[in-house]
């Protein structure tokens, strides 16, 4: 410790330095802690790994290097990000570098007065400030924009793909983002180059270490970016009525001249241009890295540019564009289990957060099919996450969808990798790529130009998770019945599943998808098994399976996902099938028995030759399983059926049978029963039948209207907020939301009695208040 304490930094920091205090070995602060320098190379390269000793040993510690207090685990950062009064965002644009008297007056020349934007402001001003200038960021407005961001990409992409090799960062990713970015400000289209250099000298000034001889220089550049923002922005003042969000905010300025002032509006401009361009130019560079270095995952891709939304979240997560924010602690407050004084500095190491293990399973990993790779901390959350990530995420999209289009073959070139020297953004200076233009698909195929994968404006939904499976062995299985057992084209390993879970698979070319349980053993890596009943009234799914899948044929599934778990620390269980119901309760009682729990498998079908599954099932539950068919004038009894404490019932099945259950359940402990419905109950909303009411976002300080025609859902996504979403008819659960207030109209077919009754948890998609106001937490 002795010398980071003999550095002005230490200085800073809270615990005792002084000859009796190292004698006493006082100063808690680690070699680690100590050691922690964000400018260093480790650290740009690589944050999450130049981090990983803190996230996993000492998650939150004092760096005397930086005055700062540094956190690095996701439950603690979005915590912080939850709460902005406590942690102030007023530092997040303050210089981590203070810089000499003469870079200072260097700016003041320029009249450099750089106010408070939606970044860096506390409330109250933020909040009704962001809610006057959202609607530009909406995905219904920024729809309008995709045309002109693929006609960029198409346009820069042209100009080399005949060449071999290319600088990806300065001949597509920097001046497409940029160019985009003027697009939506609304700022006209002239001295690119000059605002290239504008743009990094704002970011060296705010958020790097620049050198003395080097701060007058960034500081000459700040200036005339300052100067320049300003004479657009007088300009614009002249035509209001233009396209842009810059113009969007002049004439806000006239409704709420209190709320959109003239520095707000100067600071905004200069802030935006850097925003909007920067980091989406930096996050691109960071995902076609990644990617090439996957070659695996981009082979994916461009088999099926259905993947690109998630892969694009993955990207942000796994080697996002923002590696770390700050905030000022306003009181005394506890994170992590550490006592931070007010006035404390933090920076929050959100790549850190995108790591961490307690979040991700096997965070490392890099899993374009990853299922909640969008709950990253890149774009930030709550009242505070980015307003421009949804033209971030098109952009992205496009990107890759052009060169995955394009360019299939294309590699990395051998290189070092760059980086700006700062804290926050991150992304490489050059990224030299290859590829053979003899091998370009559009020489002999030039159909494909004109194709288009549909962009998903907001976060990706689950429907973007398919992976392809091999139709290896299709059996007759019952009556009816065909069990089909799929695998991996390459022979590779499928995800692990638990008892109860299903995958949803892609039926024709029609875009039809139908969910089926997983019947097989879950210790069986290599495959996937689903029996399927031709239903006399299909919707297409199963006759479709039936009549035209062939062994061999390709097909597309997502999943396994899981809302039908079993409790494993249960005692006792009961598992109830009807049908084709046997299908996931199968598995379910193989697991019991495995694990040694007391049960009995009670299973009804209407002829002995329509139900699946009977022989294994006697040769693997022996006395336990029992059998009622109706043809034979055998029922099940379900008032006979012995349910106490400790016991759980397991049922899927036809809706009369499971009606039956619910009626029978009444008489049960709580939360006794679970189901897995075949379909879901809520229908298409009827206005005439529904009323308004209003939900309040806590996390995020708005308050949104949700009219008579309106699902929760759909009014979240017109806010900018993020919710996955996957069946959207309340039986996958993949919407769920957690309420903190108001009495829920529970729809689906998901939460369990004892879980509606608790009032802790929705489905978005179908569920509605009982009265005018819900709280949740979002």
């Amino acid at each position: 410790m002795s010398e980071a304490a003999s550095s002005p930094a230490a200085a800073r920091c809270p615990f005792p330095h002084g000859a009796a205090a190292a004698a006493a070995s006082a100063c808690p602060v680690s070699a680690g802690a100590a050691a922690f320098d964000p400018f260093s190379d480790g650290y740009q390269q690589d944050p999450p790994d130049y981090v990983r000793w803190a996230r996993e040993q000492e998650p939150v510690f004092y760096s005397p290097q930086l005055g700062y207090w540094v956190v690095t685990r996701y439950d603690d950062i979005k915590a912080i990000f939850r709460d902005n009064l406590t942690f102030s965002p007023s530092i997040a644009l303050e210089k981590i570098t203070p810089t000499g008297p003469e870079a200072n007056a260097v700016l003041a020349s320029y009249g450099y007065a750089m106010n408070r934007t939606l970044v860096n402001e506390d409330e109250p001003a933020h909040m009704p400030r962001r809610r006057v200038l959202m609607e530009p960021f909406t995905p219904e407005h920024l729809k309008h924009h995709e045309p002109m961001v693929r006609r960029l990409a198409r346009e820069y992409v042209d100009r080399f793909i005949d060449d071999g090799r290319a600088d990806l960062v300065d001949q597509l990713l920097w001046e497409v983002p940029l160019t985009v970015a003027l697009h939506f400000l609304g700022v006209p289209e002239e001295d690119m180059a000059m605002l290239r250099r504008y743009s990094i000298a704002h970011t060296v000034n705010t958020w790097g270490r620049p050198k003395p001889e080097e701060q007058v220089e960034v500081a000459h550049a700040v200036g005339h970016f300052w100067q320049f923002a300003g004479k657009v922005l007088d300009r614009m003042r002249e035509h209001p009525d233009g396209p842009g969000w810059m113009q969007y905010g002049i004439r806000q300025q006239k409704l709420h001249p209190d709320v959109v002032t003239d520095s707000y509006l100067h600071s905004m401009m200069m802030a935006g241009i850097v925003a909007a361009h920067e980091t989406t130019a930096n996050a691109s560079a960071n995902a076609i890295k990644l990617l090439l270095q996957h070659p695996r995952a981009w082979r994916e891709l461009c088999d099926d540019p259905g993947l690109i939304p998630n892969a694009v979240e993955e990207c942000l997560r796994h080697n996002g564009s923002i590696a770390a924010w700050r905030r000022l602690a306003t009181k005394d407050v506890q994170i992590g289990g550490i006592d931070i004084p007010a006035g404390s500095k933090l920076l929050i190491v959100t790549s850190s957060a995108n790591h961490d293990e307690r979040h991700f399973a096997d965070a490392d990993l890099f899993d374009i099919r990853r299922d909640n790779a969008s709950d990253q901390l890149t774009f930030g959350y709550g009242a505070h996450q980015c307003m421009g990530k949804n033209l971030a995420r098109m952009e992205m999209q496009i990107f890759l969808e052009e060169l995955t289009r394009r360019l299939p073959h294309l590699r990395l070139a051998a290189q070092d990798f760059t980086y700006v020297p700062n804290t926050s953004f991150r992304g490489p200076e050059h990224l030299w790529v290859e590829w053979d233009p003899a091998r370009n698909p559009e020489r002999t195929n030039r159909a494909l130009l004109d194709a288009r994968a549909p962009v998903r404006i907001g976060e990706p939904s689950a429907h973007a998770l398919s992976r392809p499976v091999l139709v290896e062995r299709i059996d007759a299985e019952a009556e009816g019945i065909v069990r089909l057992r799929l695998v991996a084209p390459d022979g590779a390993a499928l995800p692990r599943w638990a008892p109860g879970a299903h995958v949803d698979i892609e039926c024709g070319d029609g875009g039809l998808s139908r969910q089926y349980s997983l019947c097989g053993d879950p210790a069986d890596t290599r495959a996937f098994e689903i029996a399927v009943l031709r239903e006399p009234h299909s919707r297409g799914g199963s006759a479709w399976i039936h009549d035209a899948l062939r062994p061999g044929a390709r097909l597309k599934l997502r999943g396994p996902r899981n809302h039908f778990r079993l409790d494993e620390t249960c005692r006792r269980a009961l598992f109830i099938a009807g049908g084709i119901g046997i299908t996931p309760v199968s598995a379910m009682a193989r697991r019991a028995r495995e694990l040694g729990i007391d049960y009995e498998l009670h299973y009804s079908g209407r002829s002995r030759a329509s139900m699946a599954l009977v022989d294994a099932l006697r040769a693997l539950h022996g006395e336990r399983l029992h059998l009622y068919v109706s043809d034979e004038g055998a029922r099940n009894d379900f008032a006979a059926l012995r349910v106490d404490e400790r016991t759980r019932v397991y049922a899927c099945g036809p809706a009369r049978m499971l009606d039956a259950l619910q009626a029978q359940s009444g008489a049960w402990p709580d939360d006794a029963l679970r189901v897995e419905h075949f379909a879901a109950s809520a229908g298409t909303l009827d206005p005439a039948h529904e009323h308004a009411f209003e939900v309040e976002l806590k996390d995020s300080g708005l308050v949104l209207n949700v009219a008579a025609d309106q699902t929760v859902l759909d009014a979240l996504r017109r806010a900018n907020i993020d919710v996955q979403s996957d069946c959207e008819e309340g039986l996958c659960g993949s919407c769920e939301v957690r309420v903190l207030g108001g009495d829920v109209d529970h729809r689906d077919v998901v939460l369990t009695r004892a879980e509606r009754d608790a009032n802790t948890r929705m489905m978005t998609c179908c569920s509605r208040a009982k009265g005018k106001r819900l709280v949740l937490e979002l």
